[in-house]
């Protein structure tokens, strides 16, 4: 039993305690890269989340048998990546996860959905207007011809990580803006029995407008990935022209790439 008055350590409990980590000392890849890489895994996954505490060094170095100097290594590469920051009276912390989408004909939502990133969507726009001139040719219509246009704001965990703006010929099909705030463009158009065969995109980067940056609750002039995507039927007509902006720093384009034979 206790002394009265005894101070007891008091118990902290960190989101790392119901992971299990797989270090391989024999392998010539550093230890602090292999546990930087399984922490970096489990942030994307969801496994960690935006606001999870993870304790401190020593415990962890513990833990897994690790020296506290490789430990600190390992946290402080994530915490140049930005997953991670160390905050003084509350400990280190998960910010968010990068979204890493592979460049495939596949809408953003059921990417982020399938890779555990809980997406939500926010309609800021929603009606039907005359085509302009790159609109009308990226669509195949007459300049002036009538078009849907759709803005939304697509957060993961609550937070910013993509504004779209999609437009789309009138006629294809009936919108509903509750149905894109809780499913994706693409979802609705397979729904409506619309077969997605193919698509023409670009892929950039330049710096957020002020207006941008306080959409994505970013900094003026902080780095954004822009995308345009003309995408086609499986009759090879136009249904989808999006021009989408992406946070830089929680977003990124995954290529594969094969040789020529």
């Amino acid at each position: 039993m206790p002394r009265t008055g005894a101070r007891t350590r008091p118990v902290t409990v960190s989101a790392l305690d119901s992971l299990d980590f797989a270090l391989d000392r024999t392998s010539p890849v550093p230890l602090y890269y292999q546990l930087a890489q399984q922490l970096e895994t489990a942030i994307e996954h969801g496994s960690l989340a935006p606001g999870n505490l993870l304790g401190n060094e020593i415990d962890l170095s513990v833990r897994l048998g690790l020296s506290r100097p490789t430990v600190r290594q390992a946290i402080q590469s994530l915490v140049d990546k930005g997953l991670l920051v160390r905050r003084r009276g509350v400990g280190t912390q998960v910010v968010h996860s990068q979204v890493k989408r592979p460049l495939e004909l596949s809408s953003l939502y059921d990417d982020l959905e399938s890779a555990g990133q809980g997406p939500t969507t926010r309609v800021l726009r929603h009606e039907r207007v005359p085509a302009a001139t790159d609109v009308a040719a990226a669509l195949g219509l007459p300049e002036g011809g009538e078009v849907a246009v759709l803005e939304r704001l697509r957060f993961t965990h609550g937070q910013p990580v993509a504004f779209l703006c999609n437009y789309l010929p009138a006629a294809l099909l009936e919108l509903d803006d509750t149905r894109l705030e809780s499913t994706g463009l693409y979802r609705m158009m397979r729904s409506a029995g619309i077969t997605l065969h193919s698509a023409r995109q670009t892929v950039g980067a330049r710096s957020a407008t002020a207006e941008e940056a306080a959409r994505l609750d970013e900094k003026e002039g902080a780095a954004l990935l822009t995308m345009q995507r003309t995408a086609y039927d499986d009759a090879g007509r136009p249904v989808e022209y999006g021009t989408h902006i992406y946070r830089a720093s929680r977003y990124a384009f995954d290529f594969q790439l094969l040789v020529r034979p």
